[in-house]
């Protein structure tokens, strides 16, 4: 019977040559067997995609969701960890500087310490040779007073010989000792 039916619904849309008419999905005898085909095809695509499908894709835009998040949350921690380095590297630079002047204002006092010790030594050497200078020069000019002095009688003694006196030794030394000392 069936049979029957299948082969009535079929003639229905074929002509007398055997030749379909038309579109065969608009033919009218089949219709109850498109739309229940139809139905199952359909049912059977949203239990596909609302079993195995969507939850996947959810499950994927969830993990995108969540590792985005998880970088914008590391970017945000090295962002300020990169802050910190940087105030602690300046504060370091800061310091180093800071260290370097106080060196260096430490080296200048050492150096002008180590400088006035040497110009103070210095100082004192020239005094003392300046003094010995002085004692030698008083020296030679006692040395220099008293060659004078002994030229000075010789040279007397020697005129009055030449003009044809006789020289007393103790009258020229008196003489020439009142007038080197300016008597």
């Amino acid at each position: 019977m069936a049979d029957v039916a299948a082969t009535e619904g079929a003639s229905a849309c074929v002509n007398s040559i055997g030749n379909a008419i038309g579109m065969p999905q608009l033919c009218d005898a089949w219709f109850g067997n498109q739309i229940f085909w139809l139905v199952v095809t359909l049912v059977a695509i949203f239990f596909l995609l609302t079993r195995v499908a969507l939850p996947r894709l959810g499950a994927v835009l969830a993990e995108r969701t969540g590792t985005v998040s998880n970088d914008l949350a590391a970017a945000e921690d090295f962002k300020r960890q990169a802050e910190e380095a940087e105030e602690t590297y300046q504060k370091a630079l800061a310091d180093a500087r800071a260290e370097a002047t106080r060196i260096g204002q430490e080296a200048r006092d050492a150096i002008k310490a180590d400088l006035d010790a040497a110009i103070a030594d210095a100082d004192a050497r020239i005094a003392e040779r300046t003094s010995e200078s002085e004692a030698q020069i008083a020296e030679i000019r006692a040395g220099a007073a008293q060659s004078v002095t002994e030229v000075a009688k010789d040279v007397a003694a020697e005129l009055v010989q030449a003009l044809g006196g006789s020289a007393d030794k103790g009258a020229v030394d008196a003489a020439v000792d009142s007038r080197v000392k300016g008597a």
